[in-house]
């Protein structure tokens, strides 16, 4: 599984967001340009000691990460959406990708890519929900409709058994 952020602007997200990475397993794709610096001290506060444990890709257009996964399933992550994130089925392969944390996704991308488009739902009168909640939010129901499958070799103790 992948989780994209298409220039991501504030360092804690991206850090919290490489941390949900490390903790599951998922690839990091960050495309610039990038509101911090990749040794920023927020940065690698918010992910703690994880980093080593992330794969990161660093892309300098969003075409990159097409090229790069070309048969994998992607889903556009927008409050502009009008499916929501529980509507789809994901794979393992499947390609989550998330705009900036002051306007989204750019709105060429979304109408190119209109029938992957996925929501969180919420109250219409509320803006968005923080960047990295809501990669956790889609990112956990990703891996639980697929049985939790990057999680049961962990050392945790974790049992997707019923």
């Amino acid at each position: 599984m992948h989780i994209v952020l298409v220039e991501p602007e504030i360092p804690g997200n991206t850090g919290n967001i490489a941390r949900l990475c490390a903790g599951t397993g998922i690839e990091l794709h960050l495309v610039r340009p990038l509101g911090f610096s990749t040794d920023d001290k927020h940065l690698k506060r918010a992910g703690l000691d994880y980093w080593h444990l992330v794969t990161v890709y660093y892309h300098d257009a969003f075409d990159e990460v097409l090229e790069m996964c070309p048969h994998n399933p992607f889903y556009f992550c927008s409050t502009k959406a009008s499916r929501t994130h529980c509507d789809v089925a994901y794979t393992m392969n499947t390609v989550l990708v998330f705009g900036k944390e002051s306007a989204g996704l750019p709105d060429d991308l979304l109408a190119a890519h209109s029938k992957q488009t996925i929501r969180i739902p919420m109250y219409r009168d509320a803006r968005s929900l923080n960047l990295s909640n809501a990669v956790a939010i889609i990112a956990y129901e990703a891996l639980r409709q697929n049985n939790f499958s990057t999680l049961l070799c962990s050392g945790t103790g974790f049992s997707a058994a019923k």
